[in-house]
């Protein structure tokens, strides 16, 4: 039996997901994590030694066309501005392959919106108008699969 041949995963291939909702965005960009370092100098030794501190997750930005009732990001920003109830969700982002299976699922943790951005427009433009939300979250769990 002939070994196959390992292809590398396509990045264009991804469903979002939070509450009943299922977005499909054309960009996600921001899925950081950051482990800061605590420096630590014992005036005996007079050594720096340095160890993992708190772990910390960039801002992450979801960019997506504006289809004419799709009100996804909009509902959720007003959910944030007005505390209404419980505003913070778990995003699900599932990358998948070409069988539409997936490979790597990140789950955000206590996510919440922080900027919801809309298009600068231009009636010179030949482009699709595009929106950004920005969430900020407070854990990433990562699994390959499904």
């Amino acid at each position: 039996m002939a070994d196959e041949i390992a292809y590398p995963v396509q990045r264009f291939h991804f469903q979002v997901d939070w509450a009943d909702v299922t977005i499909n965005c054309s960009e996600i960009s921001g899925l950081n994590s950051t482990l800061e370092v605590i420096n630590y100098c014992d005036a005996k030794t007079q050594w720096i030694t340095n160890q993992p501190g708190l772990q910390k997750f960039d801002d992450i930005v979801f960019t997506k066309a504006i289809f004419e009732s799709d009100e996804d990001y909009k509902t959720w920003h007003e959910r944030v501005e007005a505390r209404d109830g419980d505003y913070r969700e778990t995003v699900t982002i599932t990358q998948k392959n070409e069988l539409h299976e997936p490979v790597f699922i990140w789950e955000l943790q206590n996510v919440h919106v922080t900027k919801w951005e809309q298009p600068d427009l231009n009636s010179s433009a030949n482009e699709v108008a595009v929106e950004k939300l920005i969430v900020v979250c407070e854990n990433i769990v990562t699994q390959i699969g499904g």
